[in-house]
């Protein structure tokens, strides 16, 4: 049996009673959380769903999302998650796109999800108090639906710089040998009680810490919304042994204040992930901590895992580390030619980790798989060990706290806004947020002379229109943008 919900259903048969999922005072027990699992599968089936629909989740890290996400995978459905952050018209992109014939939204994002979802055609089922009561009288769906590996599982929106979201088909096969992968890296264990705060609808954070701790048996303790001090007690409270996250929050935990009255001295390892991690966080870190910090890299479109620094390896702090087993990787010139070691060029990967395309996107799949390796779009080099370091990112791309944010999608937004003239959205070097987004715009004629009144409210606009994480939080009016002769705008050469 292929399906990845298979993975709950083994260690349920096996370990029924160790806690799965943990949040503050609510634990649930493997056995529990399958026949949970089950109960959303009956849901599914008397809600008329049919196996290969797909079947949207947009909420953040609380104890039903998991149970969800494995009903939908045991009943033969794909699971499309969503950014609770997305606002209506961006919830209506996506679930149309999936061709999405359900949602299950929580409650604290009821409004747009519903607002998108009319739009798209889909229904909303919400994650709230009386979804409990519903799950407990419906039938369950105890069989889990046969799959092949190849069928897709879950599909994952990402952007490149040319269009709007891409969906990143990511088979059974894909995310089961991942998180296999995962587990073994991190030598994740049944004791092991994993840091819950990354994202489940983010691809790190569902292979690397949630199907990886069910595979073999880990408690996952939940946070819903990042917060160095909460994160703090919970690491004291539940003695988290792994702790998986993006490197502003090992900013945000070593500039906690009080951190000393917490004790942590339960973690063993850290995995980074998402952005570069400068190299006085990684020292300081592992100093004040007293716990080994992995990074690697990965990508939405491999599942993600491609590159680690391993236990049992080569370890250069600073780099991306070594070719994880499995995967295929090279690094490729502008005409698709290998480089020698040190010198720059694009990753290209392949191998059981690499998606089986976008979501009903054949050019776009055959632009970023054109000979069988997927073209990552970063640059990087490899040393004489087999160490490979990040060295820029060939998109236009902006990392922001970890979440990838794409300037053509928001420079559309600037464009609505009917002060704006023209528009380039750049990302910046930020201490906090690794980068900070930053319109530059001109103003047509009619715009105001108050240009700090005219800035702020073009932010307030985009704001209200993008998800939090996305919106400028500088707005920068200019005479003109510096273009080339055939008047496309110069990115490279905005200086802000």
């Amino acid at each position: 049996m292929t399906n990845l919900a298979t993975i709950l259903s083994n260690t349920a048969a096996t370990h029924p009673d160790a806690v799965a999922i943990k949040f503050d005072d609510v634990e649930i027990a493997y056995g529990a959380l399958d026949s949970l699992s089950a109960q959303v599968a009956g849901l599914l089936a008397v809600r008329g769903i049919k196996p290969g629909d797909r079947v949207a989740i947009m909420s953040p890290n609380l104890p039903h999302m998991p149970a969800i996400y494995y009903g939908i995978l045991r009943y033969g459905a794909i699971v499309v998650p969503l950014n609770p952050l997305l606002k209506a018209r961006e919830v209506a992109y996506h679930l149309h796109d999936a061709g999405a014939v359900l949602v299950f939204a929580w409650e604290g994002v009821a409004g747009e999800a519903a607002t998108g979802a009319q739009e798209a055609g889909a229904a909303v089922v919400l994650i709230d108090r009386e979804l409990a009561g519903t799950l407990a009288q419906t039938e369950p769906v105890r069989e889990i639906a046969a799959c092949h590996g190849n069928d897709t599982a879950v599909i994952l929106y990402t952007s490149g710089t040319t269009g709007r979201p891409k969906g990143a088909e990511l088979t059974h096969d894909n995310l089961r040998s991942n998180a296999r992968l995962s587990a073994g890296l991190f030598g994740i264990e049944p004791g092991d009680v994993l840091f819950g705060g990354l994202p489940f609808f983010h691809v790190f954070g569902q292979t690397c810490a949630l199907n990886a701790a069910v595979m073999i048996g880990a408690t996952v303790t939940l946070l819903p919304r990042f917060d160095p001090v909460r994160a703090l007690e919970i690491m004291a409270r539940d003695k988290v042994t792994l702790f998986a996250g993006v490197p502003t929050m090992y900013i945000a935990l070593l500039r906690a204040p009080g951190r000393d009255a917490y004790d942590t001295s339960s973690l063993r390892l850290a995995a980074s992930g998402g952005s570069a991690l400068p190299l006085e966080i990684l020292h300081e870190f592992e100093r004040e901590f007293d716990a080994t910090m992995l990074e690697g890299y990965g990508l939405s479109e491999t599942s993600p895992v491609l590159t680690f620094n391993q236990l049992d390896g080569i370890r250069k702090p600073g780099s991306i580390g070594t070719v994880v087993k499995g995967a295929q990787l090279r690094i490729l010139d502008e005409d698709g030619n290998d480089v020698p070691d040190g010198e720059i060029g694009e990753i290209a990967a392949a191998g059981p980790y690499v998606m089986k395309g976008y979501w009903h996107n054949p050019e776009a799949t055959a632009a970023a798989i054109p000979d069988g390796w997927f073209r990552t779009g970063d640059l990087a080099r490899r040393d004489a060990d087999g160490v490979y370091f990040i060295v820029d990112r060939k998109k236009d791309m902006i990392l922001r706290s970890g979440y990838n944010v794409y300037p053509r999608e928001i420079e559309e937004v600037l464009y609505e806004h009917p002060a704006v003239a023209e528009a380039a959205v750049v990302g910046r070097v930020d201490e906090l947020h690794g980068e900070e987004i930053v319109a530059v715009v001109t103003l047509k004629a009619d715009a105001g002379a108050d240009h700090d009144a005219v800035s702020a409210a073009i932010r307030e606009f985009v704001k209200e229109r993008v998800a939090a994480y996305k919106f400028p939080r500088r707005v920068v009016i200019v005479d003109a943008l510096p273009k080339g002769p055939t008047g496309k705008i110069l990115k490279r050469e905005i200086n802000v």
